[in-house]
């Protein structure tokens, strides 16, 4: 999960507060000090940090806290609009025109993830009903333009690239060509460096100046943290930035990028990168990655995800499925794809509220390779075995455990389990049933 250490030292310290059922000035300053460390192991501006935590004090340590019946609980309240304030307040949504192009420029050093992140853009906008082109105007990385060409494919959006020309007239060419085959957005693909220098600079302010766009988007790598920033403010005062755009934030993010650029640069961050398929990209809320930090879940995040990944027909087909008791082995594996589509393991678990992911770690986590294990087992069948489970005997059972490289135990045991589900469900029906006869009498009555 994205801040993962910065998220599991933060509820520590205020865990403190909420076991207590009266506070004082002392515990909040103690708290308090505990969440500065924090923030700042989190390789968050020293500035912010400091801004930040003198006004969650000067609010919690208020006459209306100290007196309240959950005093922890109002202070939790606090940290959470805080972090939710300096992370932008509110959602930030890209300005797309009417009438007219929307043009779109991603800027951003080397290795930041920008080639990627335009098409990852360009596939989110065409869920939204946009016709949208990408634009190669990075003529100078090796294969650069190969890579475009080879994303865009894959999010079925349309690539213009004129090879190693001038990086302003390969834009202008594009531009035309979007006016004239009616394309909603332009999306262009600028050079970046291994560093911010005047050579780049001067080449994307002309850029600016020739295309005019209306968004300038800046990539940077999450897990950069002080550095991303400090990337985010060179570029804001050379080319004003409308928003930024966090890579990586699924890997050992310390946190200091997102808590730090909108408080530093004045610029929100507008969409996040949280892995490496195509889809792995949404828009950045403030409100919901402050809920996550402070390990309230992120609920609506999960429920965007399942709409996103799962297809309503087939979801009301295996209702119907589940009701006849007719789920068979394909509906399971074609569930576990879909669930897949929505992320890690961990990070689906991570959204849901009051789950420890410590504990849960301790306790030996969520295996991953169980789920890639049972997908191999179910893929080892035939068609006929995983829609009629009986007849698979100790000799298909061998079968299909040395065509998945499992065992027949693991065999066995997705089989018992699966067949487990299937009776719940019948039952289930069965109560159903019975509560719309008016037959059905609860345990206790």
């Amino acid at each position: 999960m994205a801040f993962e250490g910065l998220a599991d030292k933060l509820q520590a310290a205020l865990k403190r507060l909420t076991g207590k059922g009266k506070l004082n000035e002392r515990d909040v300053k103690e708290a308090m000090r505990e969440v500065r460390l924090a923030l700042l192991e989190a390789d968050v501006n020293y500035i912010v940090v400091k801004d930040l935590v003198k006004r969650i004090t000067e609010r919690a340590v208020g006459q209306e806290i100290m007196q309240s019946l959950t005093p922890g609980q109002q202070v939790i309240k606090i940290v959470n609009e805080e972090l939710t304030a300096l992370m932008g307040g509110t959602q930030s949504k890209i300005n797309l025109v009417p009438n007219q192009p929307t043009v779109i420029m991603m800027v951003g050093l080397q290795g930041s993830g920008k080639t990627t992140t335009a098409a990852k853009l360009a596939g989110h906008l065409k869920g939204q009903g946009r016709n949208s082109l990408l634009v190669a105007c990075d003529i100078y990385r090796p294969a650069a333009i190969k890579q475009l060409q080879v994303v865009g494919e894959r999010v079925d959006v349309p690539v213009f690239e004129r090879g190693q020309k001038d990086p302003v007239k390969i834009a202008k060419e594009a531009l035309a060509l979007a006016k004239k085959e009616q394309k909603d957005v332009v999306i262009i693909d600028t050079a970046g460096r291994l560093h911010v220098d005047e050579e780049l600079m001067d080449e994307l302010s002309r850029l600016k100046a020739e295309v005019k766009p209306h968004e300038i988007l800046l990539v940077v790598d999450a897990m950069t943290g002080q550095d991303a920033v400090n990337v985010a403010k060179s570029f804001n005062e050379r080319l004003g930035l409308d928003g930024v755009v966090l890579t990586k934030l699924d890997g050992d993010t310390r946190g200091g990028a997102a808590l730090s650029v909108k408080a530093v640069t004045g610029k929100p961050i507008k969409f996040v990168g949280t892995g490496e398929k195509l889809n792995d990209f949404e828009p950045f809320y403030p409100d919901r990655m402050a809920s996550r930090i402070l390990g309230m879940g992120d609920i609506l995040t999960l429920i965007d995800r399942a709409q996103a990944a799962i297809d309503e027909k087939k979801a009301e087909e295996l209702e119907k499925k589940l009701r006849k008791q007719q789920f068979t082995l394909e509906d399971f594996l074609e569930q576990m794809q879909q669930l897949k589509n929505m992320g890690s393991l961990s990070d689906i678990v991570g959204m849901l509220p009051g789950i420890d992911m410590r504990k849960l770690s301790a306790a030996g986590g969520l295996d991953e390779k169980e789920l890639v294990r049972t997908e191999a087992i179910i893929q080892s069948m035939t068609r006929e075995e995983r829609r009629n489970p009986s007849i698979i005997n100790a000799s298909r059972k061998r079968r299909i455990a040395m065509g998945s490289g499992t065992r027949v135990q693991d065999v066995n045991r997705l089989l018992k389990s699966f067949e487990q589900f299937r009776k719940m469900m019948k039952q289930m029906s069965n109560i159903e049933r019975s509560i719309k006869r008016g037959r059905f009498q609860f345990p206790f009555m």
